[in-house]
């Protein structure tokens, strides 16, 4: 066999594939390091799933672009939810989760010699993409101090295929302030970039705040994409189930990618998002008060801010790192070295785990921030954000 391609050889270590390995090989522990939704989706969707998995013709092949039903709930959301009105047919892909369409659009936007910009601190995944693109990775620094957000006057201009954003943010748990959008659809029209805006968390908002979608902005239309998750706002976790909406022609280059990789998703998983996106929505309420009030009580043992998702992104104090909570003290964080290279220093707690659970995390957790000197916290994620 031949050596493999070296494109592979370019993909870094999958980071939550890796947290996994360490945490299982602890021992006991109390893992408050994975971003896996702990409560799924309401009993009506499991219900849709049923119902269209009895049905005989469930069990072919799905079409390949998504049933219609699914292309028109999602932007019927995106009308009264967001203010945003988009063409089933040409401005919304489904997709097999959104994972899958980091990795797509670095795929269908970048060439060998371009760049691809990313926040710093990132989501993990999304140099994957990048790697295999063969693009070249740059960053743009997001500030504490301005409340997570981007300054893209220090971003590349130099052939940049694209730009990442999200908001609200995972691991910052910031969401935009006024501006970064706009600023960002300036940037596209400066470079010829696009933006790719991941809205994973864009329902789990705290404090009153609404969602608010990057294609909402004037201009972002023209320039831009949005990935949407089922995962975060309907506890759909493992259904593989997401959308890239937006601007048109990055629409198409999705849908022509999945023509030749995938012959659809199976058809009662996208019934069962139709009666998510169309069917009672006090869930996602729910969902988001049970996130912001465990954010409240992680606030009572850590310095940080949080003003969406479901994870608290902190700064350990000097002397405590992520490895020796998980091995002196038996309790998970996400490293924040896997975050990108401002990470370093820093923690992700994750809310998505059982009262139970995070109850006794946060008894360990207070315990080790008791065996250091404070030198000014357990240091927050800075001030600030909108």
């Amino acid at each position: 066999m031949r050596p493999r391609p070296e494109r592979l050889d370019r993909l870094p270590e999958q980071y939550f594939g890796a947290l996994l390995k360490r945490v299982s090989a602890a021992g006991e522990v109390v893992d408050l390091g994975r971003g896996n939704p702990e409560t799924g989706p309401p009993a009506h969707v499991v219900e849709a799933l049923d119902r269209a998995a009895r049905q005989p013709t469930a069990h072919g092949y799905s079409l390949f672009r998504g049933i219609p039903g699914v292309r028109e709930a999602i932007a019927d959301r995106y009308r009264t939810v967001y203010g945003v009105e988009l063409d089933p047919e040409r401005e919304v892909a489904v997709v097999p989760g959104t994972k899958t369409a980091i990795v797509e659009l670095a795929l269908a936007l970048a060439a060998r010699g371009t760049t691809i910009v990313l926040p710093d601190p990132w989501y993990p995944d999304y140099p994957s993409g990048v790697a295999l693109a063969g693009a070249e990775l740059r960053t743009v620094p997001l500030d504490p101090s301005s409340g997570w957000q981007p300054d893209l006057s220090r971003a590349p201009r130099e052939k940049v295929a694209a730009l990442y954003l999200n908001y609200p943010s995972n691991p910052c748990a910031a969401v935009a302030a006024d501006g970064t959008f706009e600023a960002a659809v300036e940037y596209a029209r400066e470079t010829g970039a696009a933006v790719v805006h991941d809205f994973a968390y864009g329902d789990l908002v705290f404090d009153g705040r609404k969602p608010r979608s990057f294609l909402a902005t004037p201009g972002a239309m023209e320039v831009g994409v949005e990935m949407f998750s089922m995962s975060k706002s309907y506890g759909m976790a493992g259904w593989r189930l997401g959308f890239v909406l937006g601007n048109a022609e990055i629409v198409e280059r999705i849908n022509l990618l999945n023509d030749h990789c995938r012959v659809g998703i199976f058809r009662p998983i996208q019934d069962a998002g139709i009666a998510a996106l169309t069917g009672p929505q006090q869930s996602v309420a729910d969902r988001a008060a049970t996130y912001e009030r465990r954010r409240d009580r992680v606030l009572e043992v850590v310095d940080a801010v949080c003003e969406a998702t479901f994870y608290v992104w902190l700064e350990l104090p000097d002397g405590l790192t992520a490895e020796r909570l998980l091995t002196e003290h038996h309790v998970a964080l996400a490293p924040g070295e896997g975050f990108g290279p401002s990470g370093a220093g820093r923690a992700r707690i994750s809310l998505a785990v059982p009262d139970e659970t995070l109850e006794l995390g946060l008894e360990r957790l207070a315990e080790a921030l008791e065996t250091v000197p404070m030198s000014g916290s357990a240091r927050g994620s800075g001030t600030g954000g909108a």
